[in-house]
């Protein structure tokens, strides 16, 4: 005996699109290793090269976008412009919301130089109690999350838009992607996010904790299959920081 089939057609539920990228690559130092103001760092030449790419994408697939949040740091307000022009939408509006900037370092000359590496990799790590941690002796994880999550709330709230994207940073996409994953306040810290990577994430029209679908992670639009890459966005930036010689790829 078989069981009765549903007489009643299925209709999947309605969703949203929204594409959630990190900004293209920056330089945080100078040739001698001083750091240069992470508020104010602008695309360098492969940066910018990847935000175009990003868009080009965009373009191809016919991609069309009703919303588009940035930061508001410099970094991530040049890729979304960049990425909007080669995808044929100069003209949209970008909201900058500063609650999702990027988690907030401290004064890297306070850091000893035996604690360089922990203060430079500890907070993308997999440990319970990792919303203690500090990056880069300044903000704390849990911080990060007091401030991006209800930001990010509030973007899932307004059902006014269907194609939306977000271009922001490592840290926060890591924040932003553990509630998609996990339905609940956590951080990634070991899902890498490349320089203009894409994220491709479906969520549901509910106003309040909506379902969400994750389609597509750490996307590179100028490296697919990562191929160059052995090193992690941080563990570059420490051998930058301190010259010890290039980190192996």
């Amino acid at each position: 005996m078989t069981a009765d089939r549903p007489t009643a057609p299925f209709a999947p539920p309605p969703r949203r699109r929204l594409y959630l990228m990190r900004h293209g690559s920056v330089d945080y130092f100078l040739p001698d290793g001083t750091p240069l103001h992470p508020g104010t760092v602008a695309l360098n030449e492969a940066g910018r090269a990847q935000a175009d790419a990003a868009g080009a994408l965009f373009a191809g697939a016919g991609v069309r976008f009703d919303r588009v949040v940035a930061s508001g740091l410099a970094r991530t307000v040049e890729t979304a412009q960049r990425a909007l022009a080669a995808a044929g939408q100069p003209g949209l509006v970008i909201a900058c919301d500063p609650r999702l900037a990027e988690i907030r370092p401290g004064r890297l000359g306070d850091i000893p130089r035996d604690e360089l590496r922990a203060a430079f990799t500890r907070v993308f790590s997999a440990d319970a109690d990792v919303e203690s941690y500090q990056f880069l002796g300044g903000e704390t994880v849990g911080e990060m999350l007091d401030r991006c999550l209800p930001a990010f709330d509030d973007l899932l709230a307004d059902t006014q838009w269907r194609c939306a994207l977000c271009v922001l940073h490592g840290g926060i996409n890591r924040a932003l992607l553990g509630r998609a994953l996990t339905g609940r306040r956590s951080f990634l810290g070991r899902l890498e996010q490349s320089p203009a990577c894409i994220n491709v994430l479906d969520i549901g029209l509910e106003a309040r904790d909506p379902e969400f679908v994750v389609r597509a992670v750490n996307l590179a639009p100028t490296q697919w299959l990562h191929e160059r890459e052995r090193a992690t966005t941080m563990e570059k930036l420490l051998a930058q920081y301190v010259r010890g010689g290039d980190v192996a790829h």
